[in-house]
């Protein structure tokens, strides 16, 4: 399985950007997609993920303004992010959890200017 996350870049705080992620390889229909971060000094946590189903998890910080969906047909995800603050300056990765398992793409940086 591989992961090839798209988008990030330099924004000013109040703008917007859209991460998109591809999956391909072996991958059964069971299965979440998600985004994760990690700032400089942080731990990695996670942003958002969203199961086969539908079903959606939000960090709290960025309910309201961040927004996942993914395309089954394709194994895509994608990670619409609005109203970007400083605080959400990091690097972030694409997930795929199958089996209980995790893969992970390349992280991809995002930096909020203020």
């Amino acid at each position: 399985v591989q992961l090839q996350a798209s988008g990030g870049g330099l924004v000013q705080a109040g703008g917007s950007l859209r991460l998109s992620c591809a999956a391909s390889g072996s991958i059964f229909s069971i299965n979440v997609m998600g985004w994760y971060r990690q700032a400089p000094g942080k731990q990695r946590e996670l942003v958002a993920d969203i199961s086969i189903g539908g079903n959606t998890n939000y960090l709290e910080s960025v309910k309201g303004r961040f927004t996942i969906s993914r395309d089954n047909a394709k194994n895509t995800v994608d990670l619409q992010m609005k109203s970007l603050r400083p605080e959400d300056t990091a690097v972030y990765f694409c997930n795929l959890r199958l089996m209980g398992y995790d893969y992970w793409g390349k992280g991809t940086l995002v930096t909020v200017s203020s």
